[in-house]
């Protein structure tokens, strides 16, 4: 329904030309299809005018200019106006926005969205999630973490916008839409260790492992400072908040690490899982020989096409690097696919990063790509159907590999439980070797400093040559 026009505009307060010389007048009926009823009233000698849709709008505003004028409140006469009005006015407009935490995060996520991998939008809405676990507010029928977790990572989405929610989501989408905390909550201490504890711990209040703690507090880090530039805070909150977090968090056990034997045994075993007729395993021991053999992650692996590859009949090869495909689910990615496409982790969209294999692996490859071949769009690695390879797929058939390499103690134990590992394995054999931190990490698309920081615990065997190295530089074997 139109709302009045208004024939005074309300300025700022300061300054005002104020006046008791007011008369109001009956409402009026005017050629208009839009607002046919007229009010009109005198302040100071200037007349004035709005006009309404619906007489019954029109009387309501009369009557309460009518009001301050019996109240014996002044008007402006710039505006004709009551100051009372003006002053409303303007507190409202000098008033901070505060909107609650389920509308900031929905805010926010649009924000980010466009520029954002799938990966990192995931990992924004757990975040955001999370923290609305603490900012949900109280009183009856409330939902469960588990429902507003659910409920928030929906309807951050930005194509969820005006849709309705699944039918169990509604009841916690609904509740969260009114009882939300205020932004401004996270300025309160106590909140703010509420925040805090949830970053910290899982829904069954057990301690988050250290990676996962960083990755919450650094995307609810991101929206405080989008909270500030916005003006919606005045400092970022997590300032004041530390966690104190082992040293060794991230740091690599070695109890994941397989020697050289056990990594024959289980490339071997991947061979065995799965029929002949299928070729479950078999499709894979070449996939899982790029992460023993030359550190690439999973997502780099299934990534990989033949293009990419060097592959001399003798010696070493190359495998050159280019693009990685990342697991991050359907509604996270602009394609509408379970996997994204994005460049090297940390590096610029179109950098690459050429790798020396061994000859064993460029024979496994060789020996993929004669019995195999390549996914359509040259990609050595895909499912049986020729699509790209899913974490689900590989990992049980590590599992399966697992159970038929190594005996039962083994199996139960850390020993190399995720793909990831053989990762591990390859970079510490590197370090072992003697190869310089700074060529290891080029190799494994880490820092240096990562390096040093993530494989502290597993680098052994050189400290008689350290030893002897010390020894001659200062000359006391002479």
């Amino acid at each position: 329904m139109p709302g009045p026009r208004d024939g005074g505009d309300p300025g700022p307060p300061a300054e005002l030309t104020l006046t008791t010389d007011v008369r109001i007048w009956k409402i009026t009926k005017i050629s208009s299809k839009s607002a046919p009823y007229q009010l009109r009233w005198v302040v100071a000698g200037k007349v004035r005018h709005a006009t309404f849709a619906t007489v019954a709008l029109a009387e309501s505003r009369r009557a309460e200019l009518w009001a301050a004028m019996t109240k014996g409140q002044p008007f402006d006469v710039e505006s004709g106006l009551p100051e009372s009005e003006l002053r409303a006015a303007a507190a409202k407009e000098n008033t901070r926005p505060d909107p609650t935490w389920w509308d900031f995060s929905r805010e926010y996520m649009a924000v980010r969205w466009r520029t954002a991998a799938a990966k990192t939008r995931e990992g924004l809405a757990d975040s955001l999630a999370t923290v609305a676990i603490a900012m949900m507010g109280d009183g009856a029928k409330a939902p469960t973490p588990e429902e507003v977790r659910l409920a928030v990572r929906w309807a951050v989405v930005p194509a969820h916008q005006g849709e309705e929610p699944p039918p169990e989501l509604v009841a916690p989408c609904t509740w969260l839409s009114h009882r939300s905390r205020p932004l401004s909550d996270l300025t309160d201490p106590k909140v703010l260790r509420d925040v805090q504890y949830r970053l910290s711990f899982k829904l069954d209040d057990t301690p988050a492992a250290g990676e996962t703690y960083k990755r919450r507090r650094r995307g609810f880090n991101t929206a405080m400072e989008y909270a500030i530039e916005s003006g919606y805070l005045d400092a970022n909150p997590l300032a004041s908040v530390k966690r104190s977090v082992s040293k060794s968090d991230d740091v690599v056990d070695p109890r994941v690490l397989v020697n050289a034997a056990q990594g024959t045994q289980l490339l071997t075993a991947v061979s065995y899982v799965g029929s002949i007729h299928r070729n479950r395993g078999r499709r894979l021991v070449a996939f899982f020989g790029c992460q023993l053999y030359a550190a690439m992650r999973p997502a780099e692996a299934v990534g990989l096409r033949q293009e990419d590859c060097y592959l001399p009949e003798k010696g070493w090869g190359t495998l050159t690097l280019r693009e990685t495909r990342p697991v991050s689910g359907k509604k996270w990615t602009d394609s509408g696919h379970r996997h994204d496409r994005r460049g090297l982790k940390s590096r610029e969209v179109k950098a690459d990063r050429p790798v020396p294999i061994p000859p064993i692996l460029v024979a496994m490859l060789r020996d993929h790509i004669k019995e195999f071949g390549t996914a359509k769009d040259g990609r050595l690695f895909a499912n049986e159907r020729g699509g790209v390879l899913g974490t689900s797929s590989y990992w049980r058939v590590w599992q399966e590999a697992r159970l038929l390499a190594l005996p039962p103690d083994k199996a139960m134990s850390l020993l190399a439980r995720r793909p990831y590992d053989l990762r591990h394995t390859c970079i510490t054999n590197w370090l072992n070797a003697g190869v310089p931190v700074a060529e290891v990490a080029r190799r494994a698309g880490n820092s240096p400093e990562v390096i040093h920081r993530r494989y502290e615990g597993c680098i052994d065997g050189h400290e008689e040559l350290n030893n002897a190295k010390i020894t001659k530089a200062m000359g006391w074997g002479e």
